[in-house]
């Protein structure tokens, strides 16, 4: 690994820098990113199903056999992983504007300055998508994070791996506890059964601006997403994801371990989405904090394997399924947000209202439906050699106009 110390005699630079060409650009990174969004639309999509009374859990009491099944592969292989992945690939992204304008010459005051203003427009974005989408939107949260994350981007490996490691056993002895219990009363609550029943588009802005400042204040109180955004910059500086060809057996460590650690840690959780066990609340907050827990080390499992894929498919370069995989994720923000375009008008009680009449099964069709069309729409944008709509507005209001 390399230091994140900026070097001293190259001169600084100012105005915004130029744009990674795609030559430029790895291909692991984006193309985890375009798989994560899939994860993204599974799990978001449930929160917009609506018009049925829930059980003790918080699954829907009417759900036919099929959509016990839909849900348990859900649960097993997807949920409470998406965070965990966008959380790592964040931490990534900020890695590597750090390492580029370091190397431009910038000092460290001046980098944090840069990600400084980025993570507070992240914050705005994420409040205006809650108040006019989806109140389960991430990115204030993650912009939250990303406050906290400028004092890492400065300091030694050594360093950096003990915030890491010193915030994974935070996180892990007292928030997930915390967030686990917490997130159980919600599932069995009235509020989780109300949330998707905003029919009033009114109500539905000020649930967003109420749930957007709550779970931005919740996340970055209990520090949920610092080990992870941590893990995702020690893994720029490894060069694991970036230049997978030098790191081939440690990734595939870390995917099987994920990948078994994905299974045992969500199967109980699972179980209860199939129906299959009723558990006292003791034990199905206890299965909670264990999917939560286990989900962190699976989302780094997650990306490992996608940057195997990226490397077997790395002779077909940006074409085809990885070509497809990667224009997602060189436009990730504008693909998160076209989820919420699609889904939120379609499905929620205030639009169309078609949440209060599909399942889990047919849920999970319609986001896999509506991850595929912004993965055309991605395709279409890459064609036509442009960036995503969301990432160049973000570049202009992070970095200012170019001069």
């Amino acid at each position: 690994m390399s230091t994140a110390h900026p070097p001293g005699p190259a001169p600084a630079r100012t105005g915004p820098p130029a744009s990674i060409t795609r030559a430029e650009r790895s291909l692991a990174p984006d193309i985890a990113r375009g798989g994560m969004l899939l994860f993204i639309a599974i799990a978001n999509v449930a929160i917009y199903l609506h018009g049925s009374g829930t059980d003790a859990y918080g699954h829907f009491a009417d759900a036919t056999r099929a959509d016990h099944l839909a849900l348990f592969f859900e649960q097993l292989l997807a949920a409470e992983r998406s965070r965990p992945m966008f959380a790592i690939l964040y931490g990534f992204g900020i890695a590597v504007m750090a390492s580029r304008m370091f190397a431009r010459g910038m000092d460290p005051k001046a980098v944090r300055k840069v990600l400084r203003r980025r993570s507070w427009w992240l914050i705005l974005f994420g409040l205006v998508h809650a108040t006019f989408l989806f109140f389960g939107d991430i990115l204030a949260p993650y912009g939250a994070t990303g406050l906290i994350a400028l004092g890492f981007v400065h300091l030694s490996d050594r360093a950096l791996r003990r915030w890491l490691i010193g915030s994974a056993v935070f996180v892990a002895g007292v928030s997930l506890p915390l967030f686990a219990y917490a997130y159980s009363g919600l599932s069995s609550g009235a509020a989780g059964e109300g949330a998707g029943d905003l029919s009033n588009y009114a109500a539905q802005m000020g649930f967003g601006v109420f749930a957007s400042l709550g779970s931005t204040v919740l996340f970055t109180v209990l520090a949920l997403f610092v080990p992870l955004v941590a893990a995702g910059m020690a893994l720029q500086r490894s060069g694991w994801i970036d230049r997978p060809e030098e790191h081939l057996p440690a990734l595939r460590r870390v995917f099987v371990s994920g990948m078994a650690v994905n299974l045992a840690t969500s199967l109980p959780v699972a179980l209860v989405g199939l129906g299959a066990w009723e558990p006292p609340t003791v034990l199905f907050v206890s299965a909670l904090y264990l999917t939560l827990l286990g989900g962190m080390y699976a989302g780094l499992g997650y990306i490992c394997g996608f940057a195997l894929l990226a490397h077997r498919l790395r002779s077909k370069g940006r074409r085809g399924l990885p070509g497809a995989l990667a224009a997602v994720g060189e436009r990730s923000l504008t693909s998160y947000l076209l989820q919420s375009l699609i889904m939120a008008p379609l499905l929620s009680a205030w639009g169309l209202g078609v949440g209060a009449h599909v399942g889990y099964l047919g849920a999970y069709g319609i986001a896999f439906g509506t991850w595929a069309l912004t993965v055309l729409a991605a395709v279409l944008m890459d064609r036509a050699g442009g960036r995503g709509p969301f990432e160049a507005a973000l570049r202009r209001l992070t970095y200012g106009p170019r001069r």
